[in-house]
């Protein structure tokens, strides 16, 4: 792939798709330490289920890769984003660009107080398998928005204890 053929596969990719889902979480700790704790990718893996994340390329900032990989037994899913938008404290802006998963993604710290800031994680995916993909998405996404909410209660919990960043 060439890079212009690249850019444009994440421009296509960066457009929301039909598939949105948004969890949030009250963190108890200032925005600028969840903040932190948020952009600390490789410690995702403390707070996501069966996933371990990595830095590909850069240095988790704009314009850095990032690859999770979920696996539970022999199922094997790879996320592959691009993080297009760093404004500190504030938000990150991740474009997953993947065979399976695609679309726009955001994670929002709002300081609500000296030591409490709420935590917004919103994606817009693009749903695979035309018809199929949208007729069985209100099938899939109570268990997205109840996964997407358990971890950010992990999350909370862990910037909480001192345990992230």
């Amino acid at each position: 792939m060439t890079d212009s053929e690249g850019a444009d596969d994440l421009r296509e990719a960066a457009r929301p798709g039909a598939g949105e889902v948004t969890a949030t979480v009250i963190v108890d700790a200032p925005a600028e330490r969840v903040f932190a704790a948020l952009l600390a990718w490789e410690r995702q893996s403390d707070w996501i289920p069966f996933t371990r994340v990595r830095v590909v390329e850069g240095d988790g900032r704009e314009g850095s890769r990032i690859e999770a990989v979920t696996a539970l037994g022999r199922a094997t899913l790879r996320d592959e984003m691009r993080v297009v938008r760093v404004d500190e404290p504030y938000e990150i802006g991740v474009v997953h660009y993947g065979q399976l998963l695609r679309g726009p993604g955001v994670l929002r710290c709002t300081q609500l107080g000296r030591d409490r800031t709420q935590v917004v994680w919103h994606e817009w995916f693009h749903l695979p398998g035309g018809r199929a993909g949208r007729l069985a998405w209100p099938v899939l996404w109570p268990g997205s928005k109840l996964g997407l909410t358990q971890a950010l209660k992990r999350f909370a919990r862990l910037v909480e204890q001192g345990r992230l960043p």
